[in-house]
């Protein structure tokens, strides 16, 4: 449940990042897609999204969109909103800060967003602060774990059916280690959600 949920003592290392959208009234989830945009697995996750009507929230590494700029305006094109995930997809704790610091601002003149989530959801408190003047900084109510290979595509499903509330921060990847289970369990995760009478809303920029 650590990775799938994050507790609640770790949220409360990170007061400055978004985890989770409260909401009153209508059920709401906001699925977000980290480590793209690339042309294998983006394009197919836009489609799949437009044929459900639904809009989402791409997290792109840098790198990707200097080399695939057309997925980061057809995402804009389709009205979707993106947001910053660093440029080589760095660790914050594996990097200095200066370093990690400038990575996102590398990335900040590909992709021109408020919104900042770190890859793996780890940084150093200290790095957050510091994010924080610049980026609304998202973390996650429930990552999917589509990414693992120790997962089967049911079992990633099924962490969405056990975790997802009203308000989750969702997490997909559209990259090539979740290929399958990506493009298994999350047709299914959106009709079991809205099953569930949950809408979709993407974050604001």
């Amino acid at each position: 449940m650590f990775i799938e949920q994050p507790p609640l003592l770790y949220r409360l290392l990170f007061p400055e990042a978004i985890w989770r959208i409260k909401r009153r009234g209508k059920k709401m989830v906001y699925l977000t897609f980290d480590d793209g945009p690339i042309p294998e697995e983006t394009p197919w996750v836009l489609d799949l999204l437009d044929s459900y009507g639904i809009k989402a929230t791409f997290f792109m590494v840098g790198d990707n969109v200097r080399r695939h700029p057309h997925l980061l305006e057809e995402v804009k094109r389709r009205g979707h909103s993106y947001g910053n995930h660093t440029m080589h997809h760095l660790q914050g704790i594996k990097e200095s800060t200066p370093r990690y610091l400038r990575d996102i601002t590398e990335a900040a003149s590909l992709i021109d967003s408020s919104l900042f989530r770190p890859p793996h959801g780890i940084i150093y408190p200290s790095q957050a602060r510091l994010i924080k003047h610049h980026y609304n900084i998202v973390m996650y109510d429930l990552v999917t774990r589509d990414y693992s290979k120790h997962l089967t595509g049911e079992e990633v499903l099924e962490n969405v059916k056990r975790y997802a509330r009203n308000g989750s921060i969702i997490v997909f990847h559209d990259s090539l280690k979740a290929h399958t289970n990506m493009r298994y369990a999350l047709p299914k995760a959106i009709e079991w959600l809205r099953d569930q009478g949950y809408e979709f809303a993407t974050l604001p920029m």
